[in-house]
């Protein structure tokens, strides 16, 4: 490493004079902005070819004859434009059509490329691309005179991916200590293949001016920068200057954080140094501390997805300066911890906390805090939450900036790199003392922004190697976002590296991964193994597996997606039953909302005036979907259907695809309600007769909450569904403030009517949504809100009681699940199974029956095969607390194995 003192002004004197680039200095560490152009470019070019490896080139659409050619520059000076010569350019190579055929893993990894000639570099050149590579390359198509035909960049990710294959390995990337007396180190490596050079900035505090500038080596065998600098520079904030060529800009000087950074300044300004292993960095006791040993396999989680803010903001028991804060979680006696104790006191197991990595959308000071008021049909709320919506201290979180850091808007101090880190373990540790895991809502799919822009991070380091590209150079943005591209061999080792830093260093029990399906299933099979060896521990790994976009049906890659992650052990969200429940699909709009209703809130049985013509098939159709999740959708469980064909659940329809997706119950969750979409009470206002009386609002949502809690898989709620959690009909309450997205653990409000939401989302069905907000009898009474929040207490406990509501293995839910009320002459409103528990370690009865009676009236089916048998109220609704005391009236007749089971009620017998 060399320490540096050229000013900047002499740094670009030089560079002028010699097209090289000086030393960095310490003046450029200080620099206002965040990138320099060095040197301008002549031209900007779409990136239409694609490198495959380092020496070949697909060049879609281009005819096969002519010249074709690879400019180099140093400075970004080439301009080609069509019908003239080329200009600015230091060489060219030549390359010729490739013998032969492509590569098979080649060809298949880039079977999305269109058809054209494919191009070979001269071996002789080969051995030059990785210089090259930290230049401006054209691919330029030219006549015999040397006339522009076509001209474009390459598509750089196959290349710097088989250049760099030993990057693969790097287990040191980010700032690495090295504590050794006197020979103690600061290590820093970043990968950085294209830069032409590249130094570490060190500051003292967030707010200085640089102590130093240090020259990073280049390690030509993995495209890494590296510097090792004396002593242990913990405490202190570093960013890199990296210089690298930028379509349309030249060669740029970038001042950027570190991809890998652990920790941030306030608003993620300067990158943190410190070792995680620090004992300033622990909570008291976090070494020993163990997660509690509530999960054994999968299917026993029951999971609780909350959002930071959320938990606390609005809990009056908690202190102003700790509320939407990680330090609320270490306040055992607030409102909110204690509710959360008593969840897992009666089976709840996991936590999963919505993104808690660095997010690029909300300040970490001075954030604006809105106090909206007016009617419950008003839009002046939503029109003051849109005004400071970014600029306020909310954000669902869905907007990556650095992912191995925890976010700073959550600490006490965004300021000091130290105290999010600490607060982020105390909140882990305060949960698992608990006695709840904590999960990670992760978003590796996409990053906040990308290009050339402040908060780019990867972009501006590796430009066009990050991000998922079109045939034509640009971004993808089908995640609603800039796409990243786990295939591509760096991307997806970041990925890897930091589910296993967040598992390892903070004691993670297990990720949720927003939009799984844009990721490779063979990558994400890679980190479930690396995560797991690196934790010494099982890591569940759970996600969208939505099959949608650029990726979709295998275009570029097998998917991590709902049936091509079949048979992985992965755990993949269930909309068949989320969709049978609630009625209708996520994405409805309009007049659907209404007329879609669902299995709980009345198809056919309660229509709502303004359902189409609906009939008993269709309620039977959406028993049977139920059932199917029930069953935990394994594809190989036999069903008698509703047209009395005993099918395993892959051969029934769901919208083109099968019911049953699933190998095992580890690969389905199971929910009907999360972040997303309306709240299962929001969507019952919709769906529910208008006069449906508040109290059955509250036992219907119990209905819903129960299909998840009897179900075979993974159960998964949104906090909130216990006490009836509305967001006043927000469809997307992503950057809807602390307003549409409050919670109250004191349990006398669920927000319903608090204002219009917002009108990006939601403004096309004003004219729906208005009345009903203003309609105060679909607000619960607090007596409503106490009934479900009991009543999922009872519901949590009926399946902690019981291993068969959780069987581990797709053998023992075909062996030990059975329905029956099925079939043709089957009473569609009612789900009845049987659970057989003989001889089955933990099942604690010999057996379990279950019925769920969505009707408005009550009703009696038979098992033949309970006919004689001794089976009583499950020990749950015989105690004196039971939320729900018409279950109670439930009864079971031996003489003819009937059962009878009173309207709007989940209830459960079992035999000893």
């Amino acid at each position: 490493m060399t320490r540096t003192t050229t000013t900047a002004a002499g740094l670009l004197a030089l560079l002028a004079a010699t097209g090289a680039h000086a030393a960095i200095s310490p003046e450029a560490c200080d620099s206002k902005s965040f990138q320099t152009v060095l040197s301008a470019a002549n031209a900007s070019f779409d990136a239409r070819a694609v490198w495959l490896d380092r020496r070949l080139i697909a060049f879609p659409v281009a005819a096969a004859d002519g010249v074709f050619k690879l400019y180099h520059s140093p400075t970004g000076a080439i301009a080609a434009p069509v019908g003239a010569k080329v200009t600015g350019s230091a060489g060219a190579l030549s390359l010729g059509l490739t013998k032969g055929s492509v590569p098979a893993p080649l060809a298949e990894r880039f079977k999305w490329v269109g058809a054209g000639p494919v191009l070979q570099l001269n071996e002789d050149d080969v051995a030059r691309m990785g210089e090259l590579h930290r230049q401006q390359l054209v691919l330029v198509q030219e006549d015999a005179q040397g006339i522009v035909r076509a001209a474009t960049r390459v598509q750089v990710a196959g290349a710097l991916d088989d250049l760099y294959a030993a990057a693969g390995k790097l287990d040191k990337l980010g700032v690495d200590i090295t504590l050794n007396g006197q020979n103690t180190r600061t290590g820093f490596s970043l990968w950085a293949p294209t830069a032409q050079q590249a130094a570490v900035c060190i500051y003292n505090t967030g707010s200085s001016t640089a102590r130093a500038v240090y020259q990073m080596r280049f390690d030509s065998s993995t495209g890494a920068w590296n510097a090792q600098l004396p002593g242990d520079l913990s405490g202190k904030y570093y960013k890199y200057a990296v210089d690298v060529p930028v379509d349309g800009a030249g060669i740029v000087r970038n001042l950027v954080t570190d991809p890998y950074s652990i920790s941030l300044t306030a608003d993620s300004k300067r990158s943190y140094i410190a070792r995680l292993d620090s004992p300033k960095l622990k909570p008291a006791g976090w070494d020993t501390a163990q997660a509690p040993q509530t999960v054994k396999n999968p299917t026993d989680m029951v999971v609780y997805e909350l959002h930071v803010r959320d938990f606390s903001i609005n809990d009056g028991s908690v202190p102003e300066a700790l509320r939407g804060k990680y330090a609320a979680f270490t306040r055992p006696q607030s409102n909110g911890m204690r509710h959360l104790a008593a969840l897992a006191k009666n089976g709840l197991t996991d936590i999963h906390l919505l993104p808690v990595y660095d997010i690029g959308s909300v300040p970490e000071v001075g954030c604006a805090m809105p106090k909206p008021s007016g009617g419950p049909d008003s839009e002046a709320q939503q029109a003051l939450v849109k005004k400071t919506a970014d600029t306020d201290c909310f954000n669902w979180g869905y907007d990556p900036y650095h992912y191995n850091a925890p976010e700073g808007s959550y600490a006490t101090d965004p300021a000091d790199g130290a105290r999010r880190v600490v607060e982020f373990r105390e909140m882990v540790d305060s949960l698992h003392k608990l006695g709840l895991r904590v999960g990670m809502d992760v978003v590796y799919n996409h990053t906040f922004i990308a290009g050339q822009n402040e908060k780019s991070v990867l972009d501006r380091v590796v430009p066009g190697y990050y991000h998922r590209l079109n045939a034509t150079g640009g971004i993808e943005r089908s995640t609603c976002c800039d796409n990243t591209a786990t295939e591509n061999r760096m991307m997806g080792k970041l990925m890897i590296d930091s589910v296993v830093l967040w598992a390892t260093q903070y004691k993670i029990d297990s990720f949720r991964f927003d939009l799984m399906g844009h990721q490779p299933r063979a990558v994400m099979e890679e980190l479930q193994r690396t995560v797991n060896a690196a934790a010494g521990r099982p890591v569940q790994l759970l996600g969208e597996g939505w099959n949608f976009g650029e990726v979709a049906d295998g275009a570029r890659f097998v998917q991590a997606s709902q049936l091509s992650l079949n048979g992985s052990g992965i755990g993949t969200f269930n909309d068949r039953t989320r969709d049978a429940v609630r009625g209708g699909s996520a994405g409805d709009s309009g007049e659907a909302l209404f007329a879609r209703q669902g299995w709980i809130n009345g198809l056919v049985y309660d229509p709502n005036g303004h359902a189409g013509p609906h009939s008993a098939a269709d309620l039977m159709r959406s028993a049977d979907m139920v059932r199917a999740g029930l069953a935990g959708s394994i594809r190989s469980y036999p069903l008698q259907t509703f047209d009395d064909k005993v099918v395993a659940l892959e051969r029934i329809d769901y919208g083109g695809q099968p019911a049953g997706y699933a190998s095992e119950p580890s690969e389905v969750v199971n929910y009907v309600e999360n972040h997303d979409n309306q709240t299962l009470y929001d969507i019952d206002v919709f769906k529910l007769p208008a006069s449906t009386s508040s109290q059955d609002r509250a036992r219907v949502q119990v209905l819903g909450m129960a299909v998840d809690a009897f179900a075979q898989g993974i159960a998964y709620y949104h906090a909130g569904i216990d006490v009836l959690r509305s967001k006043s009909l927000d469809r997307n309450s992503f950057n809807s403030g602390d307003w549409f997205n409050r919670l109250d653990w004191t349990y006398k409000d669920n927000y319903f009517g608090t204002g219009l939401p917002p009108s990006e989302d939601n403004g096309k069905d004003y004219a729906l949504i208005k009345p009903l907000l203003a309609n105060a009898a679909f607000k619960p009474t607090p007596a409503d809100i106490a009934f479900a929040r009991d009543a999922f207490r009872d519901l949590l406990a009926i399946r902690a009681s019981s291993t068969l509501f959780r069987l581990p293995t797709s053998a023992d839910i075909r062996r030990r699940l059975r329905f029956f009320n099925t079939g043709s002459t089957q009473t569609p409103t009612v789900v009845a199974a049987h659970l057989d528990g003989e001889g089955y370690p933990g099942a604690n009865f010999k057996g379990i029956s279950y019925f769920i009676n969505v009707d408005k009236v009550g009703h009696t089916v038979t098992d033949a095969q309970a006919t004689g048998k001794a089976l009583r109220l499950h020990p749950v609704f015989l105690s004196p607390g039971v939320a729900d005391k018409r279950a109670t009236q439930a009864s079971f007749d031996p003489a003819t194995g009937s059962f009878s089971i009173p309207p709007r009620t989940a209830v459960v017998f079992v035999e000893d």
